[in-house]
């Protein structure tokens, strides 16, 4: 299919295609039946001033809130949420470290080593207290902090971690493995796993019973610079839980080059160590004679957020449920360096996934009802840590065993059509293969993520039902370079990495210049695969040798057989 022969239409032709009418066109539309010019109108919203950058807890929350629910009542859904209404209650606590925070540490007798806030480190916490005090806490080494039995791994061995901090490795312990090491491949090359993100290193150092974890920031292997990582200025987001009695009392990261001088002043090679971390057989290591001290002032609030579900009930199995999810926060408003007031708009992080499931809902509203129950999702704080996601995941309002599929929307591209679309996570379930079809009668062709390394597929909100066993199909448009049809690879290079300069940053903000009909192709690809389920008693399934197939197996009993 030639995908150049749709330009050749002359400009009233496409100011037509662009108002979402194809009456002019010769052939239907790949983006049919989403509409670019109502999308960019959702994201221009969102994204503006008056919604403050969307933060969780803030006026521009409910702010938000609001316009998403008067979208839905206005496409004609029904409420989804508690008690007959739009919402679901999600409960959080809210923390903020002072900014002129300092950790001590101390080698044997030797002077002490500060570490402020936001230079050589960068601390956080979760709990709710007002002042955070840790005496004397020795320092230990666990390499990438995995423990994988399914991949024959233990970085903890059996050390003891209660009272002390954790200093641990991002990514993957394969992630700079050379060919031949005993670790090569283990944990699926450069792709990262769930094992190498942050959130899981937090997760597990805390099962220990560490009272801290400090993780070496490396720009390469965390897929950012050391600027994202202070960028929410020490505040925390975390879901508040009753009798959370696995909770880390300090979170943190090191800067690459405070944490080399850090392990030299304790006769420690950091490099050597990394590269002993890459074998099975490492042991953890104690810091010699180094421990932490800080003292730390807390602001602390428990709040409620919310997120947002409507649906389309479905007319025989409504019972069976499919989800179309993005989330609608973003990081708000902060200081600047030179004390003026920022907002951090997320225009395309994600008031693009957001404006897309709003589309996706109008398409399915104006067309035959479903047999199946079409849910429609915004979650709260998923730049806090998928916590909106996570909670619905946990506390469900539908049965997530008869849960069809889950359609994650997490950064469109606002550059234009392109050849090619990406599978983020490749291999994992059969909604891909529904994906590549429909892309494929799009005129694109289908690719693994490029940059594996940064672990998409465990960084946005499908992941919660992944490891609920729900099979996912998530859309992000950081898995590569698009081969745009006006430009190919290198314009598609172009728009990726100058959007990475404002990923997390006030410049992530609607543009009038933008051309979403790369945005709406990806949403059409995602409407047809959902409605192909919809009107169908199909089931997807996780393939053989995904993480996630087991736990979907053991609800098998409770799905209709086919």
């Amino acid at each position: 299919m030639m995908r150049s022969a749709r330009f050749s239409l002359t400009g009233m032709m496409l100011t037509a295609m662009l108002c979402g009418s194809s009456a002019l066109a010769s052939e239907p539309l790949p983006y049919a039946p989403m509409n670019p010019a109502r999308m960019s109108e959702v994201i221009r919203t969102l994204a503006s001033d008056p919604f403050e950058g969307r933060a969780p807890g803030t006026i521009g929350a409910i702010k938000t809130v609001n316009y998403l629910v008067a979208q839905l009542q206005a496409i004609g859904l029904e409420p989804a949420g508690e008690n007959g209404g739009w919402t679901q209650e999600v409960p959080m606590i809210h923390t903020k470290i002072a900014p002129d925070s300092i950790a001590q540490f101390r080698i044997g007798s030797d002077r002490s080593i500060d570490f402020h806030q936001a230079s050589e480190i960068y601390l956080t916490t979760s709990v709710p207290s007002s002042r955070i005090e840790i005496t004397e806490a020795p320092l230990v080494f666990v390499g990438y902090g995995v423990n994988a039995p399914g991949r024959d791994w233990d970085d903890f061995k059996d050390v003891d971690l209660k009272g002390k901090i954790a200093v641990i490795l991002i990514n993957d312990p394969d992630f700079r493995a050379k060919p031949g090491e005993p670790v090569a491949e283990r944990f699926g090359g450069r792709g990262m796993t769930y094992f190498g993100r942050w959130t899981y290193k937090y997760e597990e150092a805390a099962r220990r019973g560490a009272v801290g974890a400090l993780i070496i920031h490396d720009t390469e292997a965390a897929s950012y610079p050391w600027s994202t990582v202070i960028a929410p200025g020490g505040e925390t987001f975390d879901l508040d839980r009753k009798n959370a009695d696995q909770t880390l009392v300090l979170k943190g990261w090191v800067e690459g080059r405070a944490a080399h001088d850090l392990f030299a002043r304790a006769g420690l090679d950091l490099d050597k160590l990394s590269e002993q971390a890459r074998r099975p057989d490492f042991r953890p290591v104690i810091l010699p004679r180094a421990t932490l001290t800080t003292r730390l002032e807390v602001e602390t609030q428990h709040m409620q957020s919310r997120n947002v579900l409507a649906k389309l009930p479905g007319t025989t199995h409504p019972e069976e449920t499919i989800i179309y999810g993005a989330h609608w926060d973003a990081f708000g408003k902060s200081k600047g360096p030179h004390g003026d007031t920022m907002i951090r708009h997320g225009a395309i992080d994600d008031a693009s996934g957001v404006a897309a499931v709003l589309e996706i809902a109008r398409a399915f509203k104006s067309g035959p009802a479903p047999e199946r129950t079409i849910l429609f999702a915004a979650w709260t704080a998923e730049e806090r840590g998928l916590l909106g996601s996570t909670w619905y995941a946990e506390h469900p309002l539908v049965s997530l065993p008869k849960t069809v599929a889950n359609f994650t929307i997490d950064v469109l591209q606002m550059a234009g059509m392109s050849h090619n679309a990406f599978l983020v996570g490749a291999g994992q379930d059969s909604l891909q293969d529904d994906f590549v079809t429909i892309a494929k009668s799009q005129g694109r062709v289908t690719q693994p993520e490029a940059l594996p390394e940064r672990g998409a597929f465990y960084r946005a909100d499908h992941l919660p039902f992944a490891r609920a066993g729900v099979p996912v199909l998530p859309i992000m448009d950081l898995a590569g370079y698009p081969d745009l049809v006006k430009g190919g690879v290198p314009a598609g290079r172009k728009w990726l990495e100058g959007y990475m300069v404002c990923y997390h940053q006030p410049c992530d903000s609607w543009s009038a210049s933008w051309d979403l009909r790369g945005a709406a192709e990806d949403a059409a690809a995602l409407y047809e695969v959902g409605r192909s389920l919809a009107f169908s008693r199909m089931w997807p399934v996780w393939k053989q040798g995904s993480e996630f197939k087991a736990v979907r197996d053991r609800t098998e009993a409770e799905r209709p057989a086919l």
